[in-house]
C-alpha cells in the first residue's frame, strides 16, 4: 500500500489508517499497542549504561593528566609509580561511576514524581463513552487522542482534529523564535495541520490524534542518537512509510510524518559548574608545570637527570585532588535526596549549590503569595458606578470559552467570574472563542445575541482599551477607574463588546472600534503561610521580588498584607537595569520583561531564581539562575524547572536555601583541606628535593600516602556546616578558595620543614629509610588534623571522627605492617615518634589559633 504523504492527508484519513477515531482508542487496543511499539521515550534521553558512564568518568580533566602521568611512568621504567597511579585511577573512576549512578537513579526516580502527563480519550470498550483521562506522556502511542492547552508539551508528533485559537513554540526543531500559528485544516497545505514532540503551546487549546511516538518522532530525528547495534532514527525528510523508529517492522510505526532538520539542544551552565570547572583548570595547569620545574631544578641544582623523573611525576600527582568528583557528586545526591523527603525534587544536580547561593528571588504574587482561586467581588461600568452588564459579558466570554476551546484546566478567573454571575445570561449562541493569550493579554470570544453576531473581549485594561473606540477623555476616564480600582487592591479586567460581521469566525483585525462594557473587579486572598516563609528567605539574605502583570497598586497591597516592604514599586515599561535592583515590586510585566528584569539582575552580579508556574513564567525561569516551579505547575513550566515543589510552598524555598548552602559548604571544606594538604607537601617536596642528597620521600611513598589521604576525605560529604555558611547566599568563589589554599598551603609547608629540621638537626636522624618513614608517618598525622582544624565548625561528625582515626591509625601502622618492605619503610624508635607528636601538638596550635580568627571574621 502507497502511503501519500501527511500534507494531503484529511483527518478522516489520518483516523482511518491509524485505526482510531476522534472518540479515541479502546483501552486493550492501546495497551496492545504500547507492547508493539514501546514506551514514548526519545532514544538519547535512556540513562548511559554502567560502562559507559565508566568511560565518560575517564574524560575528567584530573584523571586524564594522571594517566598522562602514568605513562610517562612507565616509559621511564617506574613500574611502582605507574601502577600506584593506575590503581588511584581505577578507584576514582569506580567511586565516581557508582556514585553517579545512584545519584541518576534516584534522580530518575524523583523525575517520575513529576513526569509529563496527557490527557487523552480512551474508551473502556468498543461501545462505552469516551472517558478523559491524564497518563504518563511516556504511555501514549498512535492512534491516541489527546487535548492541549496553553502550557503543554506536545508529547508526541501528532495531527490535529480540531484547534482554537493555537499557537506553538517550536524554536528548538524549526528555529522559529516567535509562535507559530496551528489550524486544523481539512485540505492541508505545508504543516499548519501538524504539531510535533518537542513544541509546546503557546496559546489556545487542541483536540489532535498521535501519529507517531517515541524513536519515530521527528523530534528523536532531530535529536537522538541511535544506539549502538540499532537501525539508524528517522533522517530529515524520509518519506512516511520509512522503516525507522523504535519498532522498525511495527506496521503503525511505519506511519510517521516527515522529519525535520537536525539541531542542537541547549544546555544550562551553572555557576557552580563555571567555578568548579576553573578552579579545576588551575590546578590542571599547576600539574603539568611542576613534572618541568622539578626536573630542571634537580638537573641544574643536584646534578639529577631522568633519574628525577619518577620523583617530579610525583609531586604532581600530590597535587591532584583525584577525589573532587566523586565528593561534588556524593554531595549533591545527599543533598538531593534529603530534599525529597521534604517534598522538593531537584532534576539537575547542580541547580543545587546554585540554589545555595541566591540572593534575589523573583516571582508572580499570584498563587504564590496568594490562593490559587480569586473571587469575585464586583461589577462597574466605565465611571465606576456599579453595574451587572460587565459581569454579564464577563460570564458570557468565559462560558464561551470554556464551552469551545475545552482547555484541558478551566481559567481561575473565569470561574471566580461563572461562580458570581446570574444564572440567565441571555438567549446567547457561542460561535468561536479564542482563550487568554498572554501574548495579546485577552480572551475574546464571538456570540450570537438574538440576531446580532457580537464580539466579546475581556482581559487586561491596556490591551482591552486598545480595541476600543473611545474618545482621548472617556479613555482618561475608563484608565482613572481602572487605576482607582487597582490602587484599592483588587484584580481589574476590562470587559469590551461590539458587532461582528455574520462570518462566524473570530478575526482580530476586525476586533477594533469595540464599546467598553465596563470592569470586573476580583480579590485575591494572601496566602495564610506566604508571611511567615518571606520573613525565613529575608533571615536567609535573600531579597524577593514580584515580577506581576497586575497593576502596582494591586501587587502593593498584597505586599503589605505580607509584611513584606514594597519599597520602590516600578512599572516595566522603560525600566533600567538600576530601576530593576532597587524595585521590590515591578508590574504591568509581559513574559519577555519578566525575562529582561531577570538577566539585568544576572548582569549585576546576582544570582537569580524564578518561581513560576503558568507558560508567561516560562522566558524568566529560562533566564534565571535557577528555575523553580511547583508540582501543579503547566507541563512547559515543570519541564524547565530545576527545582520543583510539592506545593506552592515558599517555606520549601527555603529549605532548598539552605540544602544548597551546605552542599557548597561541603564542597568547599574539601577543596580547602584537600588542596592546602597537598600544597603544602608538594612546596616542601620540592624544598627538601633540593635541599637533600637523597628523596625526601619515594614516588611510590607519595601515591601511597594520597591514596590514604583521598579515602577518608570523604567522609568531608557527611559534614554539617556551620551558621556562618547558612546565614547568607553562598557561592563557591575561586578567587578565595585559592587564596586559603595558598595561605594554609604555605603554613603547611612550614610544619613539614620543621619536621625536616626535627629528624634531620634535632634527632640527627641521617638514615634514608627512616627520614622517609618519619616524615610519611608526620604528612599522615598532620592530614588527619587538618581534616579536623580546617574546618568551619568545632563539632565532629561520626563518620569524619571514624574516618580521621582510621587515617592516624593507618600511619602510624603501615611501617609496622607487611606493606612496608615494599613501600620503603621502617620501624622508627619510640623518641622519634615522640618527636614527631610534639611537631604535631604545635601545629595543631597553630591551626586551632589561625582557624578561630577566621571563624571570627565570617
Amino acid at each position: 500500500m502507497v502511503w501519500a504523504p501527511e500534507t494531503a492527508d484529511t483527518p478522516l484519513r489520518v483516523l482511518r489508517r491509524l485505526e482510531s477515531g476522534p472518540r479515541g482508542l479502546v483501552t486493550a487496543d492501546a495497551e496492545a499497542r504500547l507492547l508493539d511499539h514501546g514506551e514514548n521515550v526519545v532514544p538519547s534521553r535512556l540513562p548511559p549504561t554502567w560502562s559507559r558512564r565508566l568511560l565518560r568518568s575517564l574524560r575528567d580533566p584530573f584523571t586524564l593528566v594522571l594517566l598522562g602521568l602514568g605513562l610517562v611512568s612507565a616509559l621511564i621504567a617506574s613500574w611502582a609509580t605507574a601502577g600506584v597511579i593506575v590503581v588511584l585511577v581505577l578507584v576514582s573512576c569506580l567511586l565516581r561511576s557508582n556514585g553517579e549512578h545512584r545519584a541518576d537513579r534516584s534522580t530518575a526516580a524523583l523525575r517520575k514524581l513529576v513526569a509529563t502527563t496527557t490527557t487523552v480519550r480512551r474508551r473502556a470498550t468498543k461501545d462505552a463513552e469516551p472517558e478523559e483521562r491524564e497518563i504518563p506522556a511516556d504511555q501514549l502511542v498512535p492512534g491516541d487522542v489527546i487535548k492541549l492547552g496553553p502550557g503543554d508539551l506536545v508529547p508526541a508528533d501528532a495531527r490535529l482534529l480540531r484547534a482554537n485559537g493555537l499557537t506553538v513554540h517550536q524554536a528548538q526543531l524549526t528555529g522559529e523564535s516567535a509562535p507559530v500559528a496551528k489550524r486544523a485544516l481539512d485540505l492541508p497545505e505545508g504543516d499548519e495541520h501538524l504539531l510535533w514532540q518537542g513544541s509546546s503551546v503557546a496559546s489556545g487549546s487542541a483536540l489532535a490524534v498521535v501519529t507517531a511516538t517515541g524513536a519515530a518522532t521527528r523530534f528523536a530525528g532531530a535529536y537522538a542518537v541511535p544506539p549502538s547495534g540499532s537501525r539508524p532514527g528517522p533522517l530529515p525528510g524520509a518519506r512516511p512509510g520509512s522503516r525507522r523508529g523504535s519498532r522498525p517492522g511495527s506496521r503503525l510505526s511505519r506511519r510517521a510524518g516527515a522529519r525535520l532538520p537536525r539541531g542542537r539542544a541547549g544546555r544550562r551552565t551553572s555557576a557552580f559548574d563555571r567555578s568548579v570547572y576553573g578552579l579545576s583548570w588551575v590546578l590542571v595547569r599547576g600539574m603539568l608545570v611542576i613534572p618541568p620545574v622539578a626536573l630542571v631544578a634537580n638537573a641544574v641544582l643536584r646534578g639529577k637527570g631522568l633519574e628525577a623523573a619518577p620523583f617530579a611525576v610525583a609531586v604532581a600527582v600530590g597535587l591532584t585532588p583525584e577525589m573532587l568528583p566523586v565528593v561534588v557528586t556524593t554531595v549533591l545526591a545527599r543533598g538531593a535526596a534529603l530534599l525529597a523527603r521534604r517534598g522538593v525534587i531537584v532534576k539537575r544536580l547542580s541547580a543545587l549549590p546554585d540554589m545555595g547561593a541566591i540572593d534575589i528571588l523573583c516571582m508572580d504574587k499570584t498563587g504564590t503569595l496568594t490562593r490559587d482561586r480569586p473571587v469575585l467581588s464586583g461589577s462597574v461600568g466605565p465611571g465606576g458606578r456599579p453595574d451587572p452588564e460587565p459581569l454579564r459579558w464577563a460570564a458570557v466570554n468565559g462560558l464561551v470559552t470554556l464551552h469551545l476551546t475545552d482547555p484541558p484546566a478551566p481559567d481561575p478567573l473565569d470561574e471566580a467570574i461563572l461562580a458570581g454571575a446570574p444564572e440567565q445570561l441571555g438567549e446567547v449562541e457561542g460561535l468561536d472563542a479564542v482563550p487568554f493569550d498572554p501574548l495579546t493579554r485577552v480572551s475574546r470570544a464571538l456570540v450570537r445575541d438574538g440576531d446580532d453576531v457580537v464580539v466579546v473581549v475581556k482581559g487586561a485594561v491596556e490591551a482591552v482599551l486598545e480595541r476600543c473606540a473611545t474618545g482621548e477623555r472617556e479613555r482618561r476616564r475608563a484608565t482613572a477607574t481602572a487605576a482607582a480600582l487597582a490602587r484599592s487592591g483588587a484584580r481589574v479586567l476590562a470587559v469590551a463588546r461590539g458587532p461582528a460581521s455574520l462570518q462566524p469566525r473570530l478575526d482580530e483585525a476586525g476586533e477594533r472600534g469595540l464599546t467598553l462594557v465596563g470592569f470586573v473587579t476580583l480579590a485575591d486572598e494572601p496566602s495564610p503561610d506566604a508571611a511567615a516563609a518571606l520573613a525565613l528567605l529575608a533571615r536567609r539574605g535573600v531579597k524577593v521580588k514580584i515580577l506581576t502583570g497586575d497593576h502596582p497598586g494591586t501587587a502593593a497591597r498584597i505586599c503589605r498584607e505580607l509584611g513584606l516592604e514594597a519599597g520602590e514599586v516600578a512599572d516595566a515599561a522603560g525600566l533600567t537595569a538600576a530601576g530593576a535592583e532597587r524595585a521590590t515590586v515591578i508590574a504591568r510585566c509581559t513574559p519577555e520583561q519578566k525575562a529582561r528584569v531577570v538577566r539585568a539582575l544576572r548582569a549585576a552580579g546576582h544570582t537569580v531564581g524564578f518561581l513560576g508556574d503558568g507558560v508567561n513564567d516560562l522566558p524568566a525561569m529560562r533566564a534565571a539562575d535557577v528555575g523553580i516551579c511547583p508540582r501543579s505547575a503547566v507541563d512547559v513550566t515543570r519541564e524547565a524547572a530545576d527545582v520543583v515543589l510539592a506545593g506552592k510552598d515558599l517555606s520549601a524555598i527555603g529549605q532548598a536555601v539552605v540544602v544548597g548552602r551546605r552542599s557548597s559548604g561541603n564542597i568547599v571544606t574539601y577543596l580547602r583541606i584537600a588542596l592546602s594538604s597537598n600544597l603544602g607537601n608538594v612546596i616542601a617536596m620540592l624544598v627538601a628535593g633540593l635541599a637533600l642528597p637523597f628523596l625526601p620521600m619515594l614516588p611510590v611513598q607519595v601515591l601511597a600516602q594520597n591514596l590514604c589521604f583521598d579515602a577518608a576525605q570523604l567522609a568531608l560529604a557527611f559534614e554539617r556546616p556551620g551558621p556562618a555558611v547558612l546565614r547568607r547566599p553562598f557561592r563557591l568563589r575561586r578567587q578565595a578558595v585559592l587564596r586559603f589554599i595558598a595561605g594554609f598551603g604555605l603554613v603547611n609547608a612550614g610544619v613539614d620543614l620543621v619536621t625536616f629540621a626535627v629528624l634531620t638537626r634535632v634527632h640527627g636522624v641521617l638514615d634514608e629509610s627512616a627520614f622517609h618513614t618519619g616524615w610519611l608517618v608526620e604528612n599522615v598525622l598532620t592530614q588527619a588534623a587538618i581534616m579536623l582544624l580546617l574546618r568551619p565548625v568545632a563539632r565532629v561528625s561520626r563518620p569524619l571522627g571514624l574516618a580521621t582515626g582510621a587515617l592516624a591509625a593507618a600511619g602510624l601502622l603501615l611501617p609496622l605492617s607487611p606493606l612496608a618492605p615494599a613501600l620503603g619503610l621502617v620501624a622508627l624508635p619510640v623518641t622519634s615518634l615522640l618527636w614527631l607528636l610534639l611537631v604535631l601538638v604545635l601545629y595543631a596550635g597553630v591551626l586551632v589559633a589561625l582557624t578561630t580568627r577566621t571563624r571570627r571574621k565570617a
